[in-house]
Formats: C-alpha cells, sequence, structure tokens
C-alpha cells in the first residue's frame, strides 16, 4: 500500500528542541563529508576575503563543520547552537583560545556580543525552524546587532524557488550500518513549510521522524536583511561560483551591515 506523505500541519512546532541529537546526526550522515566541509570552508574564506585572526560567528554551529576548519584556518570562532548532543560532538573535535562554543536560542544572542564579529555565518539551511515567521526576522536583526558595523553575514540554505521548480516528494538512501533512510516531503504553498516526514528501515525495527522548515526566497530574505541594516551583495547558487538562478535548490548570500 503506497503511504501519502505527512500533511505540512503535523509536524510539532518545536520540532527542532529535540530533533537535533545523533539520529540527525545518522539520517544525513551521506552529507557529512570531510573534503566537502573543507571546500565549503575554503569557498567562505574567498567570499569574506577577511584577514587571519577576525572574529566569526557559526550561528547553528551543530557539531562545529564548519567552525573547526574556520578555527584551524586562523580566524577567531565562536560556535553557537541549542542542541546539547550537537555541541557535545563539535566539543569532542577540539576548543581552543580561538574556538569556543556556546548554547543558546539563535533568537536571543549574549548582549555581550553586540559589534563582536566581523562576520557571521548561517549554513547548511539552518534557519526557518520557528512557528512565527516574526521570530526567523528576529534572528536576522541579532545578526546585524552582534556584526560590526561593514561586517558580513553569510546565509546558505535551501531556496524555495529552486525547491518548488524541482520538487521532489520522496527520496531515499543508505547509511553506512544499512539502514534504509526514506523521506516523504510535502509543501505548503501558504506558510511556506516545507515538512520532512522520515521513516528509518534498518535491520530490526522501523523508526519515523518528522521535522519542518520555512524556506524563502532570495527576494523576501533580501527585504528582511535590508530591514535589519544589511544589503546583500551577492547571490550564489550554494557554495558553487554560478550566480543564483530560479532552479537553484540552494542559495547563498553575502550581506554587509551598513557602516
Amino acid at each position: 500500500m503506497r503511504r501519502e506523505p505527512p500533511e505540512a500541519t503535523t509536524a510539532r512546532a518545536d520540532w527542532w528542541k529535540s530533533y537535533f541529537d545523533g539520529g540527525y546526526v545518522r539520517e544525513y550522515e551521506p552529507l557529512f563529508d570531510l573534503r566537502e566541509d573543507r571546500a565549503q570552508v575554503g569557498r567562505l574564506i574567498e567570499l569574506l576575503a577577511l584577514p587571519s585572526g577576525s572574529r566569526i560567528l557559526d550561528l547553528a554551529c551543530g557539531q562545529g563543520r564548519h567552525a573547526h576548519l574556520l578555527a584551524e584556518a586562523g580566524f577567531d570562532v565562536d560556535g553557537y547552537d541549542l542542541s546539547k548532543d550537537l555541541l557535545a560532538r563539535a566539543k569532542k573535535r577540539g576548543t581552543g583560545k580561538t574556538l569556543r562554543y556556546t548554547r543558546g536560542d539563535m533568537r536571543s544572542l549574549p548582549f555581550r556580543w553586540r559589534r563582536r564579529f566581523d562576520a557571521v555565518v548561517n549554513l547548511f539551511t539552518s534557519f526557518g525552524f520557528f512557528d512565527d515567521a516574526a521570530d526567523d526576522a528576529k534572528v536576522i536583526r541579532e545578526c546585524a546587532r552582534v556584526l560590526k558595523p561593514g561586517g558580513l553575514m553569510v546565509w546558505q540554505g535551501g531556496s524555495r524557488d529552486g525547491v518548488m521548480a524541482r520538487f521532489l516528494a520522496r527520496d531515499a538512501w543508505e547509511t553506512r550500518d544499512g539502514t534504509i533512510i526514506v523521506q516523504d516531503r510535502s509543501f505548503d504553498p501558504l506558510t511556506g513549510f516545507l515538512t520532512i516526514a522520515s521513516t528509518w528501515q534498518g535491520r530490526t525495527r522501523t523508526e519515523h521522524r518528522e521535522h519542518r522548515i520555512r524556506l524563502y526566497t532570495a527576494s523576501r530574505l533580501a527585504e528582511m536583511m535590508l530591514d535589519a541594516g544589511l544589503v546583500v551583495e551577492q547571490a550564489w547558487e550554494s557554495f558553487t561560483d554560478r550566480p543564483l538562478s530560479r532552479r537553484s535548490s540552494e542559495m547563498l548570500l553575502v550581506a554587509r551591515k551598513e557602516a
């Protein structure tokens, strides 16, 4: 019997409080490749064009894939995330004078960080989690608050235009331990929520997980950033050197805080 994908309203509004655990790392295992991480950080360094020692905030840093490499490249890095599990993994990779991790909600960054950073990066569709779109705007305002005048914000994630142009309702892959991951996706055009229902088919049991993310167009994100005093200067097809197009499923925006 064919299983129908869930409706976009079924995911819990606060799914993000518990979703980012060891299961998340396991589910997206094929995407967590050190060579790819290094290539992405190389592209970030090229786009930011900042001198060694510059302060960078990796917002929603997860298990520290990019933060660790940015620090390794000579930057002074703070990683910020809500997940205890992912932060523990990040810290296990190493910390030091130029690499620190802080746990907290991205809607409310530490007050002492005002005008602290030369750059803020928000990567791997780590945005659009909240039930109220006003909270997404709050995140961008917080990014602007902690940036120095003239500082840069790099936002990378799904592009609503491209995802809808090539919408994939079902996808599947296999993890290293033989678990089959099946994702059923549905989209609510009114709220902008993409809901992903995952089924794990292991050797001994079947598990289910679900999350949802509000997708944005580049134009809407640019408007939100401008409202916060950030001007988008560049728009790319994710980490590539190709300009963003309407069929790009992922985008990377570079915005500068007004001096």
